[in-house]
Formats: structure tokens, sequence, C-alpha cells
């Protein structure tokens, strides 16, 4: 539980650092831009003057040219008073005799700046008008870090996938070596009690055998355990089976070995509701339920079975009175080794998870809970 507490409290410190990088790269590029566009605001503003004096014949000519000549970055337009075109510079050299071209890119600079007027006769008072755009390394400037940001973030999506299946390979992995290895690991001691069984049966009285008995029970059972953990890893076999029954039998197995305290109990509108299923996986998953249901109900309380039957699903509802969760958590629950008890391995809802959803095609989540009122775990399942 402190695991996926500080991992999803890393998730946030991440991404408020990820963000507080973005803004302030935003915000830095603002002022750089800023200042950029004041600087080419005075170069404008300076060829203007230059202009103006040549017009007026003012001042030294061949400075007045260099100063004019000097603007290699910032395209201009200058127009008469009408509107007539005079003169542009840093425009594209190809198109700059075509008219529509020439009015396109003087409505962009009408757009973007106020234009500088140049008094070129003062007893008429007749004006010339300079516009002008953002030269391209402003404009590029500008989208630098939008660009940037963008890249990051395909990286980051990139990288956060192949991480994700790399672990979940890793996690199949470790499922399926763990299911293979217990199943080994059963299976010896299984062929032993099958043996001493017989042994005893030929060896020993009559009175004996309800012990026997119950250590077959105990043997079925192992080979049932064995039986789950060995479909785990492979596809296994779908049937179409009673619902009803197969909890029936659930609840039935689970009575004799909880406390008289538990009460467990199913509602079935439709005894014949049948659902596509793997008999020893979907008992598994209903004990495991039951059992973190107890868990929370500290050994006291209920637990209800609601089987809904529809066109083509079949939803079943577990519902118990136990200490509940926060709907941060509901997620959470179903993750390998996300555990609220001192002692566990938290795998019981993770198996379970994987079985109804990978082995099943079905769904499992938890439907609703409330603290200290209780939980409902829904499975959805194909009809």
């Amino acid at each position: 539980m402190i695991l996926y507490t500080q991992k999803l409290l890393w998730k946030r410190m991440l991404l408020i650092i990820a963000v507080s990088i973005g803004l302030f790269s935003l915000w830095y590029t603002n002022k750089l831009v800023q200042k950029l566009a004041h600087e080419e605001e005075k170069k404008v503003l300076l060829w203007a003057n230059a202009t103006k004096a040549l017009l007026k014949s003012e001042g030294d000519f061949n400075f007045l040219l260099d100063i004019i000549k000097d603007n290699e970055t910032i395209p201009t337009i200058l127009v008469d008073d009408k509107g007539k075109y005079i003169s542009s510079r840093n425009l594209d050299s190809v198109k700059s005799n075509d008219e529509k071209y020439i009015a396109e890119q003087l409505q962009i600079m009408m757009a973007q700046h106020e234009p500088i007027k140049i008094l070129y006769d003062e007893k008429n008072q007749h004006y010339n008008y300079l516009y002008y755009k953002n030269s391209i390394i402003l404009t590029q400037l500008k989208r630098y870090p939008y660009y940037q940001l963008s890249i990051i973030a395909i990286f980051i999506l990139i990288s956060y996938f192949a991480f994700s299946a790399s672990r979940k390979a890793e996690q199949n992995q470790v499922w399926v070596g763990m299911s293979k290895e217990t199943a080994h690991q059963l299976g010896t001691p299984i062929s032993s009690l099958n043996a001493w069984i017989n042994l005893i049966r030929e060896t020993e009285k009559i009175d004996q055998e309800e012990l026997l008995v119950e250590l077959e029970n105990d043997v079925k059972r192992l080979e049932r355990i064995t039986e789950r953990f060995s479909k785990i890893g492979s596809a296994p076999d779908l049937k179409s089976e009673n619902v009803g029954e197969v909890l029936s039998n659930s609840i039935a197995y689970l009575k004799p070995r909880v406390s008289e305290k538990v009460i467990l109990e199913l509602i079935n509108e439709d005894p014949e509701t049948t659902a596509l299923m793997n008999i020893p996986l979907f008992e598994w998953v209903i004990e495991n339920l039951c059992k973190n249901a107890i868990d929370a109900m500290t050994g006291e309380g209920k637990i209800t079975m609601n089987i809904i039957s529809e066109a083509e699903k079949v939803t079943i509802d577990i519902s118990d009175t136990g200490k509940g969760m926060s709907p941060s958590k509901f997620k959470t629950v179903f993750k390998p080794g996300f555990t609220t008890k001192k002692r566990g391995w938290g795998l019981g809802l993770s198996l379970a998870k994987r079985i109804i959803e990978e082995y099943h095609n079905g769904k499992i989540f938890v439907k609703e809970s409330t603290p200290d009122k209780g939980t409902t775990f829904r499975i959805v399942l194909n009809a």
C-alpha cells in the first residue's frame, strides 16, 4: 500500500515538474521574443528615418544608404499616402513583382504592426507609410517552445508505452513462472498422499474410513489448486455453465471454513442463467473475493452474491459489509503487491482480474464502496 502511495506521489511530482519546465520555457521564450521584437522595431524606425533623410537629401548620403542596406532580415513594404506600392525589402525576390503577392504581404504587415509614417513633403503634408512584419527568426522563435514541448511530450509518451509494455511482459513471465512452479511443487505431495491413501485402505480397519474420506477430500482440493495454477499462462477452455450452481458450490465449500458470524447469501432470480466460464478458475476468483471480504469485515458480517441476467452479459455483484475503501483505491486494489494487510502478498485481486479479463474476456471492477459500510465488486461475463 505504501509502495503505490509513493508511486502515485512520484507521478504527481514529475507531472508538476514537467508542467513547470514547460511554463518556464514558454515564459522565457516570450521574454526573448518581446526583446527581439523591440529591437526589430528600433531597426525599422532607424531604417525609416534614414529613408526620410534620403528623401530630403539630408546627412551623409553614403551613411544613410548603408543603414538602409543593413536591413537584411525584416520584411518591409513602402507605400505612398494613397496606398500605392513604392518599394519593398526582404520579400521573396521571385514574387516581388507580383501585385497579388505584395497585397497579401501588406495585409499581413497591417495585422502585425502599425505603420511608420515618413513625411516627405512638409508643405503639402504628404506621407509615405512603411509597413513591416516580424522577421523569420522572430517568427521561428515564437514557435520554438511549442515544437520543443511537442517533441518532449512525444518522446515521453513513446518511452512510457515502451516501459509499460516491457513491464507488462516481465509481469506476465513472473505470473506464468510462479504458476508453473506452484503446480510442480504441489504435484509431488499429491502423488505421495494418493499412495498413502491406497496403502491405508489395504492395511487399516473399516472404522478409519471416515478419516480416509476427509483425507481424500483434501487431496481432491489440492488437485483442484494444481489445476487452477496449471491453467494460468495458457488459454483455458470456456464452457457454458450454470452460474447459480457454480456460486452455490463455492458457498457450500466456504461455509464450513469461515466463522459462523459470516452470512453468505445468493440472490438468483433466474436459475437457468448460464455464462461462458472455466469453473476451477472462476471459483478461485469467487474464493479470493470472499476471503478479502471476510478480512474486511474482520470475521463478522454478510456477503451477498447477486446474479443479474441480461441479453448477452451476465453480471455478478459481490457485496460485503466491511470497512470499504476510498475511490482513489478502486483501481489500485487490482495491482500486484497491493494489500492493506500486514501479512499477504497482495496477489488475490490481481489474479482475479487476470482470470476474468484475460481468460474469460469479461470485466471485474469496484462498482461502489463506502468507508465503514462495505464494498461491491462487479463481475461481467459473456452469456
